[in-house]
């Protein structure tokens, strides 16, 4: 099964193009391959909520996060996607999937 990579920020779909994709993608598995006890990305979902909060599920298991990974990542992503088409004004939410 091909990669699938799917974002939503504040909660408008994003279409990505196959370079778009490929970057969040990889962006996305260094951040999980900088965390303990992760692994190969066969599901994935990354949420930012309203309140800035920072919640992974990789292959069905939530990953814990302290303070300082959920500021790195959130900012991360902010930065990812601020220039995206489609996204306007400041990240308040994301929402990121992948599957493979």
């Amino acid at each position: 099964m091909p990669r699938k990579v799917s974002l939503s920020v504040n909660d408008n779909p994003i279409e990505l193009d196959n370079f778009v994709e490929g970057y969040v993608y990889h962006v996305t598995a260094g951040i999980l391959g900088s965390l303990k006890n992760t692994g190969t990305i066969k599901g994935m979902e990354l949420i930012v909520d309203g309140d800035g909060q920072v919640e992974i599920t990789l292959n069905g298991t939530e990953v814990p996060l302290s303070y300082f990974p959920v500021q790195i990542i959130r900012n991360t992503l902010a930065g990812m996607v601020a220039n995206l088409k489609g996204v306007t004004g400041e990240m308040r939410t994301l929402e990121l999937k992948i599957t493979q």
